[in-house]
């Protein structure tokens, strides 16, 4: 059979089995044993076991567990709140100060977890009421938070930019340090239109907000937020400076953002910490066996020649070289509408990859558009992670009114895909300067 006919009854038999419910990780093991054992026969099926594991043999992946016990960690206690209160004293006076503290505190916080739903959680419980209250819309509310929790994949320490760097083979630090300058041009657009809807609308909710801060006001909730910035400002230094490696950093990491939970936010209860331990764990476990699936996924799609014969069609495309960007830009959107970050990146960046880079752009600034494209599916349907953390917290609120609000700041990220690829040394600028130019 034709490699690309194949690989079109891969796709069409993987998105039937995932739609069927079956855990991402189960499914593609399904599909990548089905395939393999109709078009390749029996013996194929004796290196699996070998291969699932060998995928899971890499000391880098011990960053990643590291990594999700400080986001629970963080998460666990009040430090959202405590940084949503933060940044509310000092932003009150701004005009749509309350929906840009929101959106400042889910930048910080999405860099301290590194998780989306975390974040939206954490932030959306305090935000989203008192944007109500004090007399903004709905959706404005919902939306704002649901977007703003995107960051949390896109600023580092960000899990998915490991998994990329796992399954591309690139560096996890010069990935990290990618996503700096992006993240901040992302929380810039995301800040711009919520000052620019608020004088849309009239200011509303500032004129009733009546609420003032003193200084000593602003000043006493900052020792609750800043240990945890400074051990995340610690972290990046020590993965950049050359004094650790991205696993024994994240190992560091873990291990102060529980000292720090302990002693500041006197989370010394063994249930706490037993929570915060076995929440870490499922979710660490979930994203291992699905890096392991991923693999003998892979290996099936190289075994039956349809990755090669995927490359050679893209490659041999007579079109432009941003036409093939702006073709694979809409497959990662449509992929991301109903695949978790981390499936589609072990999907195809191993596949897109040769591709990208043949055709002349940057491995860590394709990253980048990865991720953006990947935040973009967190809040459209219909997996939507965000939008259904944010009708969990909000019940009241209907998914179309998050949705709407969540609309424009999807506007933002395409406008950041448009700006990075105009300008992809907002990318690399960062990597090249702290790391050196790449060889």
């Amino acid at each position: 059979m034709d490699p690309l006919v194949l690989g079109g009854l891969v796709a069409i038999a993987t998105v039937l089995v995932l739609f069927s419910g079956v855990p991402v990780g189960a499914g593609l093991l399904i599909v990548a044993t089905f395939f393999l054992y109709v078009f390749d026969g029996p013996r194929s099926l004796q290196a699996l076991p070998e291969l699932f594991y060998g995928d899971l043999n890499s000391f880098a992946l011990l960053s990643i567990p590291m990594f999700i016990i400080m986001g629970s960690a963080i998460s666990s206690t009040r430090a959202g709140p405590d940084l949503y209160e933060a940044l509310e004293r000092w932003l009150t006076k701004v005009p749509g100060g309350l929906v840009v503290s929101n959106l400042g505190a889910c930048a910080l916080f999405a860099a301290m977890s590194g998780s989306s739903p975390a974040t939206c959680a954490a932030i959306g419980k305090m935000g989203i009421p008192e944007m109500r209250k004090r007399g903004y819309p709905d959706e404005v509310a919902a939306g704002s938070i649901a977007a703003g929790g995107t960051l949390g994949i896109l600023i580092p320490p960000s899990v998915t930019m490991i998994v990329y760097g796992i399954a591309t083979e690139t560096s996890i630090g010069r990935l990290f340090l990618a996503g700096v300058l992006p993240g901040v041009l992302l929380v810039m657009l995301f800040i711009a239109w919520a000052i620019y809807d608020t004088w849309r609308r009239g200011a509303a909710g500032v004129a009733l907000s009546g609420i003032s801060y003193t200084w000593a006001q602003r000043f006493e909730v900052l020792p609750r937020v800043i240990p945890f910035i400074v051990i995340i400002a610690g972290v990046l230094y020590a993965l950049y400076g050359g004094v650790a490696t991205p696993s024994e950093t994240a190992a560091v990491g873990a291990l102060l953002c529980i000292v720090v939970a302990v002693v500041v936010y006197r989370m010394y209860q063994p249930t706490a910490l037993w929570a915060v331990l076995r929440d870490s764990t499922r979710e660490s476990v979930m994203i291992l066996f699905i890096i392991g699936a991923a693999g003998v996924f892979s290996f099936m799609l190289s075994s039956l020649f349809v990755t090669q014969s995927i490359a050679e069609w893209i490659a041999n495309l007579d079109v432009n070289r941003w036409v093939l960007m702006g073709i694979i830009n809409l497959f990662l959107l449509v992929a991301g509408f109903f695949l978790p970050p981390v499936a589609v990146i072990l999907m195809s960046a191993p596949i897109l990859l040769p591709i990208i880079i043949t055709a002349g752009f940057d491995p860590y600034w394709f990253a980048v558009i990865v991720t953006i494209n990947m935040e973009i599916g967190l809040i459209t349907p219909p997996v939507g992670l965000n939008l259904y953390v944010i009708n969990g917290i909000a019940p009241d609120i209907s998914l179309k009114k998050i949705l709407v609000g969540s609309m424009p700041f999807v506007g933002c990220m395409i406008l950041a895909i448009v700006i990075l690829s105009a300008f992809p040394g907002i990318v690399t600028w960062l990597p090249d300067v702290v790391m050196g130019p790449e060889l």
